[in-house]
């Protein structure tokens, strides 16, 4: 492959406690081709200086930081895009930690697959293990099971739809998918995510069945239903 650069996109908003760890495991990766574009999005906290301790400990050229103001995490995500240099795009929110070799491993799975336009791992949130499954174009059309913090070949990356604001990694892949643009499955845990972040909202899966009353479970079937006809699929 031609240009191996990896370009990070890290949203934030009022996550300044959290980011360090995230930034922390970047430092330690066996892949040294990639670069890190933090985008805070109208925090009031203090991410300023954080970033300030940061980047210093970066190479030179390889740690990029940009202010706007707050839009949310869609327009934030596509902002850093606009802005990267690198062939490839991985989008991390700022409670992930990486594993020392998760880019390497992602990297090398799309260099030897080059039908394939992302790769993708399971992962940790908190103590629970999300172990995901082989990509599957009906599973997918079914349901939302591929995490957002997938490598992606830019070429092939539609950008987010910036009117979506839950579930909007599902509403990717299946663009991707109707573009004729598939992934691929990592059997390994390669990231870890902080609970009391952005899916912390998650729900054991019997609670959408049994507590349809809660805003949570009507919040979820309320996008699903809306992505479902975005893209034609069965209510």
């Amino acid at each position: 492959m031609t240009n191996p650069l990896v370009s990070i996109i890290i949203p934030v908003w009022n996550q300044a406690e959290k980011i360090s760890d995230c930034l922390e495991s970047l430092l330690t990766q066996s892949f040294s081709d990639w670069e890190v574009i933090v985008v805070n999005d109208g925090s009031t906290d203090d991410i300023a200086s954080v970033i300030e301790r940061f980047q210093p400990r970066f190479p030179s050229g390889r740690f990029h930081f940009f202010s706007k103001q707050n839009e949310g995490s869609n327009p934030t995500r596509n902002y850093g895009a606009e802005r990267a240099r690198g062939s490839f795009l991985l989008f991390s929110d700022a409670d992930i930690t990486f594993k020392p070799t998760a880019l390497e491993t992602m990297y090398t799975v799309l260099a030897d697959n080059p039908d394939k336009s992302f790769a993708y791992c399971s992962f940790r949130y908190g103590s629970k293990l999300f172990r995901l499954f082989p990509y599957d174009e009906e599973r997918l059309r079914r349901m939302p099971y591929i995490h957002s913090t997938s490598l992606i070949r830019r070429e092939h990356f539609p950008g987010f739809d910036n009117s979506i604001r839950r579930l909007q990694d599902w509403d990717l892949w299946l663009t991707m998918l109707r573009e004729g643009h598939t992934g691929i499955w990592i059997d390994s845990v390669l990231f870890d995510v902080k609970t009391g972040g952005h899916i912390s909202s998650w729900l054991p899966k019997a609670a959408y069945k049994i507590l349809p009353f809660l805003p949570a479970v009507k919040k979820y079937k309320e996008s699903m239903a809306r992505i479902k006809l975005k893209h034609g699929l069965e209510a």
